[in-house]
């Protein structure tokens, strides 16, 4: 009997601990998004049922609150669901090209299968304007005229660069520096050395004898007897 109560207590244990691990909910985020207009909307929820039967679906609501009505499958309302796991599905809401009809709250809501509804955290969303047609055709006319003109320009810069010739670079000036001898010191001009004077005493009876034997036909040797007088 006592083990039959102590399996009893760990039954229950169990069961509440699962209890505890696995609650029915809807994970959502309260956000609010600004799509312009003509651009794509993506919403997601997550649906904790823990494994047992549920009914899923959107829920829109205008700006004002006084309007609600499902999301309904269309060809730009797109709705899918994805099983994350045993106990949680994930719900996708796509809307292509939004417009201002689109503006308002969007939230999931899951029927349980004990009847009980639940709902989500909403999410605003804003439509904002787009781009106008008029702005469209100005970017495109734009973007025409500058592939047109490039062309141009680019044979223009071609034209421009061939007739201007490329200018010569000056040559630079090199100074060479021819390096002089030192400076020799002129020393003045020595006088000449000085040579002994010798003077000779002729007497006048040898020139008068050399005058008397000098012949004019024939040239004679005349000797002169020098008589030095040292001083």
């Amino acid at each position: 009997a006592s083990r039959i109560s102590v399996l009893r207590v760990c039954a229950c244990a169990c069961m509440c601990l699962c209890a505890e691990e696995c609650q029915l909910s809807i994970l959502a985020k309260r956000e609010m998004y600004y799509v312009p207009e003509g651009g794509i909307l993506s919403l997601s929820c997550v649906v904790h049922h823990c494994g047992n039967n549920w009914t899923g679906a959107w829920m829109w609501e205008n700006s004002t609150y006084d309007f609600r009505k499902p999301v309904k499958e269309s060809e730009r309302h797109h709705l899918t669901n994805k099983t994350i796991s045993a106990s949680q599905t994930k719900l996708f809401l796509n809307i292509q090209s939004v417009n201002q009809s689109d503006e308002g709250s969007y939230g999931c809501m899951v029927v349980w299968d004990t009847g009980v509804s639940e709902n989500g955290h909403r999410t605003h969303v804003n439509i904002t304007a787009g781009p106008s047609p008029r702005k469209l055709l100005h970017r495109v006319l734009i973007c025409a005229c500058a592939l047109l003109c490039l062309p141009i320009i680019l044979e223009l810069a071609r034209c421009l660069s061939s007739e201007v010739k490329p200018q010569p670079l000056p040559r630079a000036q090199v100074i060479y520096e021819v390096p002089y001898p030192a400076q020799q010191t002129i020393s003045a001009p020595q006088p000449p050395p000085r040579c002994p004077v010798m003077y000779a005493v002729i007497s006048q009876g040898a020139l008068k004898q050399q005058g008397a034997t000098r012949q004019p036909a024939h040239s004679a040797t005349v000797y002169s007897s020098l008589k030095f007088d040292n001083h």
